[in-house]
């Protein structure tokens, strides 16, 4: 399959709203319409740190999303890049939109001078594990939250 990989854009809110659902739903996560109409406007504010690409297939329809950011360290003197969220379409997985989403990240944080590249995922993710275990190295960290 053709993978074509472009910022996103504000005439793409039909097409990204579904995928982010599909994102949340995959996670078993609800989130409340203010989080989302917040985290959509966030993405097209040129002033926030927070970028998203989207995936189209040949005919142009959208069939991937990523979301990223850059945070500071205090391990480092360049900026992180958190891969904070990927989703492809249940009917294209398989076909190399993830790598290729992941890959333009790769481009993204290396144009901006990040050192790394990192995200995390849950261990139910067997699909997305696999193809991680291919583009990226696992590490022995473990997250905590309150």
């Amino acid at each position: 399959m053709t993978v074509l990989i472009r910022p996103l854009a504000a005439a793409d809110r039909p097409a990204w709203g579904p995928l982010w659902q599909g994102y949340l739903d995959f996670y078993r996560t609800e989130l409340s319409d203010d989080v989302t109409e917040i985290t959509w406007a966030r993405l097209l504010d040129p002033a926030e740190d927070m970028h998203c690409l989207v995936a189209e297939d040949a005919a142009g329809e959208m069939i991937g999303i990523v979301h990223y950011l850059y945070h500071r360290v205090t391990w480092a003197i360049a900026d992180r890049c958190y891969l904070e969220d990927l989703y492809v379409a249940e009917t294209a997985r398989g076909a190399g939109a993830g790598r290729a989403l992941i890959e333009a990240v790769y481009a993204a944080a290396d144009k901006r001078g990040a050192d790394q590249v990192y995200w995390l995922t849950q261990d139910f993710n067997e699909a997305g594990r696999r193809l991680y275990d291919r583009v990226g190295r696992l590490t022995p960290f473990i997250k905590y939250q309150r």
